[in-house]
């Protein structure tokens, strides 16, 4: 059975050219993405700044609503079409959303090289991507072998595939599906299909195409029990994360442990985290995760 692995892990991002945490405090976090520069709300940066100017292009001011509510509140102007940035060999937009987010999770950058990982060696990798969103965890494993993008917002499909046509990718084998999740999950294991690595970063909350409700503590245990029929020996990995919860890593690890029962391999869990730029820079924590390797 595969070995799971109690004490928590830190999976930790570090700035790059296009993008940075510049820092973080009284909840909130000022980044940089490319030319421009961003406040949004952080309840995990309970510290206070390590800077004192905050100088940025926009804010995300939240409402007082419980939904996620808000506005951006711009002192200089803001392309509102959006811009590219750049991390390696990809190319991706960035633009001012209504929830707060900027187009991609800066965080995630460290899952796509731990998946590349996995993957070394591999030409012809079938993986999968549940809750793809804008398509760079999908751009990033497409370097191994056909990928399936699998999201219920249709503005995510599209923008993720114009992000593959600004990488110059659009003629890798990347099947783009507006669907649900857990539905499109449950299809394939009645195919019988396989694949050989999952990525899933499911919301709290959400509905798929056809209104579809997806409650995260609720549906994600069936979820991941199809996940894991779809995986074999030969299979990579399985990663999931979940933001914005009131649970551990740990008890994501059990759920893994629970479905990998039968196989061997290794299960791991902890936080992602984004390091601050600069000397000295602080571990800021953004979501859980845990994770699931053959190579035990």
């Amino acid at each position: 059975m595969a070995h799971l692995v109690e004490a928590p892990l830190l999976l930790t991002g570090t700035g790059w050219a296009d993008y940075g945490l510049v820092d973080s405090g009284h909840g909130r976090k000022l980044e940089r993405y490319g030319a421009w520069r961003f406040i949004r709300p952080e309840p995990q940066a309970l510290w206070a700044p390590r800077r004192e100017d905050w100088s940025a292009d926009g804010e995300f001011v939240p409402g007082s609503d419980e939904e996620g509510g808000g506005r951006w509140r711009f002192a200089r102007p803001v392309p509102s079409a959006g811009w590219t940035l750049r991390r390696g060999a990809l190319h991706f937009g960035a633009q001012c959303t209504p929830f707060r987010h900027l187009g991609f999770f800066p965080d995630m950058a460290p899952v796509w090289d731990w998946m590349g990982e996995q993957l070394s060696g591999c030409s012809a990798a079938a993986t999968l991507n549940l809750f793809g969103y804008t398509g760079l965890g999908t751009l990033a494993l497409s370097a191994f072998g056909p990928v399936t993008h699998v999201d219920a917002s249709r503005k995510s499909v599209a923008q993720a595939r114009a992000n593959a046509a600004l990488s110059g990718l659009e003629a890798r084998p990347i099947r783009w599906l507006v669907d649900d999740a857990a539905k499109f999950t449950a299809r394939e294991v009645r195919r019988g299909r396989r694949y050989d690595g999952i990525i899933l970063d499911p919301p709290k909350f959400g509905r798929g195409p056809e209104g579809e409700v997806w409650r995260l503590e609720e549906h994600l245990p069936a979820l991941v029990g199809d996940c894991a029929h779809l995986l074999d020996a030969d299979s990579r990995f399985l990663f999931l994360t979940a933001y914005a919860v009131r649970m551990s890593s740990l008890a994501l690890a059990g759920l893994l442990a629970e479905a990998f029962a039968a196989r061997p391999g290794r299960i791991e869990h902890g936080e992602l985290t984004v390091r601050e730029d600069g000397e000295g820079g602080r571990l800021l924590p953004t979501a859980i995760f845990a994770r699931w390797t053959s190579r035990g």
